[in-house]
This record gives C-alpha cells, sequence and structure tokens, in this order.
C-alpha cells in the first residue's frame, strides 16, 4: 500500500514537473521575427500596421527599433541585427547604400517641418524670425548630425540667416520624438518636428509649417538591409508597406505618399 502512494505521489510530482506547452507558446517558438530599424516619427503609424500585418500573417513577429535616422545609420554599420531601415532622411540610407549594406531600396513617403508651440502659449509666430524675439527663450531642434528633423531645421534657420543669432536659445533632442515632448513639457517655446509628429499630440499646436524652399526634400527611404537571415520575409513585409493597406495608414497620420 505504502509502496503504490509512493508511487502516486512521484507520477504527480513528475507532472506537476513538467511545463505545459500551450499552443499559443508553440507558435510563438515558431514565429520569424523581422527587425525593422525605423525613424522615430514612423512609430504611431508603424504601431498600427504591426498590428494589421502580424494579424494577417501570424508566423511573423515585428521588433521595431526606433531611434533617430542618423544613429540607426551607425548602428547597421557596426553590425547591430536589422532586417529593414526606414529612414526618414536621403543622407542616411545613401550612406548604407554606399556602403553596400542595402539590397533593394525605395523612396516611400515625404513630410512638412513645421513649428509648434504648447497648446495654451499666446505667443504670435508668423515667421520664423520671430523666434529671436523674448516670447521664445527656448527653440528645440533634434542634434543635426543624427536627426534629419534637426538637419531640416538648421537648413531652414540658415536659409533664413536665424542660425547664428538663435544659437543660445536652441535645445537639442536625441531624436524628433524628443523635441516634441520638450515643447508639450514646457521646457522649450518652440520646436521643429514634423507635421505627422506635432498631428499625435494635443500639448502641442503647429504655429506654422516651414517653406518647403527653406530645406531639403524631407523624404522617407525604406530599404532592405543586405545580409538579413530572413530575406523572403523581409521582402514580403517591405511590399505590403508599398501597398493601399499599408499607404492609407501612413495618410491618416499626415504623411504624403513620394
Amino acid at each position: 500500500m505504502l509502496k503504490k502512494l509512493a508511487m502516486a505521489v512521484m507520477a504527480v510530482a513528475v507532472f506537476a514537473a513538467t511545463p505545459l506547452v500551450t499552443s499559443g507558446k508553440a507558435e510563438a517558438a515558431g514565429k520569424t521575427k523581422i527587425m525593422v530599424s525605423a525613424a522615430a516619427s514612423l512609430k504611431d503609424s508603424l504601431d498600427k500596421i504591426e498590428a494589421q500585418y502580424e494579424k494577417a500573417h501570424p508566423t511573423i513577429d515585428l521588433v521595431f527599433n526606433y531611434a533617430a535616422s542618423g544613429t540607426l545609420q551607425k548602428q547597421i554599420e557596426q553590425g547591430a541585427p536589422a532586417d529593414i531601415f526606414f529612414s526618414a532622411g536621403d543622407k542616411q540610407m545613401k550612406a548604407l547604400i554606399d556602403g553596400g549594406l542595402i539590397s533593394a531600396n525605395k523612396e516611400l513617403l515625404k513630410n512638412q517641418l513645421v513649428v509648434v508651440v504648447p497648446s495654451n502659449s499666446k505667443a504670435k509666430l508668423n515667421t520664423i524670425s520671430l523666434l529671436t524675439g523674448p516670447s521664445f527663450k527656448k527653440v528645440a531642434i533634434g542634434q543635426p548630425e543624427s536627426v534629419p528633423a534637426g538637419q531640416y531645421a538648421q537648413q531652414s534657420l540658415t536659409t533664413k540667416k536665424l542660425w547664428d543669432p538663435l544659437q543660445s536659445k536652441l535645445v537639442f533632442g536625441k531624436d524628433v520624438r524628443a523635441v516634441l515632448s520638450y515643447v508639450e513639457t514646457g521646457n522649450a517655446d518652440a520646436g521643429f518636428v514634423y507635421k505627422t509628429d506635432a498631428l499625435t499630440s494635443k500639448k502641442v499646436k503647429i504655429a506654422l509649417t516651414v517653406g518647403s524652399f527653406a530645406h531639403k526634400p524631407i523624404n522617407y527611404p525604406i530599404g532592405i538591409v543586405k545580409g538579413t537571415k530572413h530575406e523572403a520575409e523581409a521582402k514580403a513585409f517591405y511590399s505590403y508597406l508599398q501597398t493601399n493597406a499599408a499607404t492609407s495608414v501612413f495618410k491618416s497620420y499626415g504623411f504624403l505618399l513620394y
């Protein structure tokens, strides 16, 4: 009797120690992970596209690395894992193409540069030259060395001969979303961001749209990183981003098609 009882207890212990493999875990284990290095300004639209795509492709796990395009460029150059690069500037994509690190690539979207102020601001700003006035003590822009939005802002201020006069007022963000946050929190009285970023926040308002003549075209190229271990899956998502299903999402967030 005692022997039978001991065997029963051992059987229960073995069963309890054995992990149950659920269908969900089994599916997760069989998924192909696609790494997408994307400009921070694309986050909202790509988050929505991610949900769409993964629902239609249950064996794919999209993983996004959002940062300034220049930062992402350097990461890829240094060997960081990435299957797709989605840049907010031609300069960063060209550097990777010239370095032999991108295979297929395409210009996909366009954007506009705007100046935002806190939603409760009463300061008037119908031209960027007014940023030199007393109403604007801090003006935020992306770090020009790595943030395309910062490069466009620098170009615009240089065109207007305001780059040097505004040096004492400038605060720099690591990406365009950091610039938006500075304005949202009142740590800057104005900031240069993309129109698409401005539209995501109720804490800021667009004070003016910067004339496109003042800076280089704001293009968003996409490319497949050469050497991806999941070429077929990367190509499939790359192609999907060019379909109406995806571009309609981009347009809903304020992007323009190239």
